[in-house]
Order: structure tokens, then C-alpha cells, then sequence
């Protein structure tokens, strides 16, 4: 009797010692940043274009004159018309013209030098910030395209985003040596593979699994998405379309079988997404269906930026191989 609970208590000992294993290897485990550069890249360039846009009317967006405007913002977010929340920013307080535009051209400064990865350490957290700040005066003229952007901003300035495919890893390849004291180290950071770079990076994927679960969920409590008609109900609609497909109407069974299609891999994103064979096939049809709306429905800068936060899969060693790594010195030299 005794042996066989000794039995059973190693089992369930061992079956634990597992799981806590999988949660260390999953969370703790090392990782390149290759893939996160390239995202800090596409995220810096989105960014930039974002806030350039927003100069070409900024008064229509910002200040006191604005279409919604500083007293207004402040109290879709204070409780005056509902719950107060968390939505704060000092932009609220800014009314002159001369004072927005010293502030927005410098967002723009930091946001195109975390594109290029010019003190990234530095510039990452401080283009999330500004974006941040921008996402909670802007209400009313935001849509998912400044929700993905400000998502993947802040993740990325958790980890060494800026230690390849940038200007710090040209400078630091060039101008600084093996002795350089700690703060270069953390400042310049070497392309190697690191605790920070996996946390960052399973974040990201699980924060993009429940925005599909979410979104996935949503769509299926309504009943053009059961009936089948969801896809042809946007593609008509005049107020988003780019591109004409109104041919589709003549093949119901085609766009019957996009939409329920669409829906299952939404809202079983989560589950497939993970092992490594359907990856590829789930990976695939996010770049098909952000793709379609890109083109299809007008929401380029969406589309772009979905494509691009599921590159978050993407082994880090397959980007590293790829003809645009770039190669330390000490990768001259060992070649």
C-alpha cells in the first residue's frame, strides 16, 4: 500500500515538475531579436507616418479648436459622461499652437529615430509614451491601426529591439570596444540571444491571441457571420470599399465559405497558432484576410500592421539567415 501511494505521490510530483519546466522554458528561455528588430522597423515607420499625417491638420486634432476639443476630451475620460478610466494625458492641458507643434515635431524626431534604431534603449519607451499620450487625446478619430501600433510599441521597448538592423548596431560595431564600461553595454546591446527578447516576444503572442479570440467572439454574436453573408456586407459596403468586388455577389457559396472560414480561424487563432504544424497554414491565412482588407475595404495601414505583428511567430534564427542580417565584427571574423 505504502509503495503504491509513493507511486502515485512521484507521479503527481513529477507530472508538476513538468509543468513548472514548460512555464521556465516557455517564458525563460533565450531568444534572438532578430524578428523584433524587424518589427521595430515596420511598428517606427507606422508610427512616423501616423504622426505625419496628424501634421498635416494638426489643429484640427489637437487644442482647443480641434474638432473634439481639450475640455471635451478630458471629459470622455474623467466620468463627466460615464466611468472615469485611466485615459489620461497631459495633451489635454496644451492649448497653444506654438507649444503643439514644438511637441509634435519632436515626437516625430523620437519616433523616426526608433525606426532607425538611434539610442533605441531610450527612444523605444519614449515613442511608446508619446503615442500613449497621443491614444488618449485622440478619441473619437482613433481605430485599430493606433491600438495595434501602441500594443506593439510598448512590448518592444521591453527588449534589445535596437541590437540589429539599426544605427546603434552600426555604431556599435564600429566605435566601441570589448571594454567599454556597463552603461555602453546596456546602451549598445549585443544581437545575442536573451531572457528580455522571449519575454517580450510570448507577450506580444499572447496578446495578439486574445484580440483574435476577442474579435473572433464578437463576430459570431452576430448573425450575418452564422448566415454567411458577413464577407458580402463588406465588401458592398460604398463607405470602406477601394477595391470592387461586388462581382462576388454571384457566387453566394464563395463568400459563404470566406465567412464562416474567416470566423473559424479568428476564433481558433489561439489554439492553432501554436503547434508548429498548422502554424504555417494559421500564419498564412492572417496575411490572406489583412491582405483582403488592406486592398479590398481601404484599411491599408491596418492590414500592414496586422501582417506585421504576426510576424511575432516567426523564428528569430529563419530572420537572422535571411540576405539582410547583419554581421558583427566578430561574425567577420569567425567567417
Amino acid at each position: 500500500m505504502n509503495q503504491h501511494r509513493n507511486q502515485a505521490g512521484g507521479s503527481v510530483k513529477d507530472w508538476l515538475l513538468g509543468y513548472v519546466d514548460a512555464w521556465d522554458q516557455f517564458w525563460f528561455t533565450p531568444r534572438l531579436p532578430h524578428t523584433l528588430s524587424i518589427l521595430r522597423i515596420i511598428t517606427g515607420v507606422m508610427l512616423l507616418y501616423s504622426h505625419l499625417v496628424l501634421a498635416t491638420d494638426l489643429s484640427s486634432f489637437l487644442g482647443d479648436t480641434a474638432w473634439i476639443n481639450n475640455e471635451t476630451a478630458r471629459q470622455l475620460h474623467d466620468g463627466t459622461f460615464g466611468t472615469s478610466d485611466f485615459g489620461r494625458t497631459y495633451l489635454w492641458f496644451i492649448s497653444s499652437p506654438v507649444l503643439l507643434w514644438i511637441h509634435h515635431l519632436f515626437t516625430i524626431t523620437v519616433t523616426a529615430c526608433f525606426a532607425l534604431g538611434i539610442l533605441t534603449r531610450i527612444t523605444s519607451p519614449l515613442a511608446w509614451f508619446l503615442q500613449l499620450m497621443y491614444l488618449h487625446r485622440l478619441t473619437g478619430a482613433l481605430f485599430g491601426f493606433d491600438q495595434i501600433l501602441t500594443y506593439t510599441a510598448m512590448y518592444l521597448m521591453l527588449a534589445p529591439s535596437g541590437s540589429c538592423y539599426s544605427v546603434d548596431a552600426w555604431l556599435r560595431d564600429r566605435f566601441t570596444s570589448d571594454d567599454r564600461g556597463r552603461f555602453w553595454h546596456w546602451i549598445f546591446p549585443e544581437a545575442k540571444a536573451s531572457v528580455l527578447a522571449n519575454i517580450a516576444t510570448r507577450l506580444m503572442q499572447l496578446h495578439l491571441c486574445v484580440i483574435y479570440l476577442f474579435g473572433g467572439i464578437s463576430k459570431a454574436r452576430g448573425e450575418t457571420w452564422w448566415d454567411g453573408t458577413a464577407v458580402w456586407y463588406s465588401v458592398s459596403n460604398y463607405e470602406y470599399q477601394s477595391l470592387d468586388m461586388t462581382w462576388i455577389s454571384g457566387y453566394p457559396r464563395l463568400f459563404s465559405a470566406m465567412t464562416h472560414v474567416t470566423l473559424f480561424w479568428e476564433i481558433f487563432y489561439c489554439a492553432l497558432v501554436w503547434p508548429r504544424l498548422t502554424r504555417p497554414f494559421v500564419i498564412a491565412m492572417a496575411v490572406l484576410v489583412h491582405a483582403g482588407i488592406a486592398l479590398a475595404l481601404g484599411m491599408i495601414t491596418f492590414g500592414v500592421m496586422m501582417i506585421a505583428a504576426n510576424m511575432i511567430f516567426i523564428s528569430p534564427e529563419w530572420v537572422k539567415r535571411m540576405p539582410l542580417r547583419q554581421r558583427s565584427k566578430s561574425q567577420q571574423a569567425e567567417g
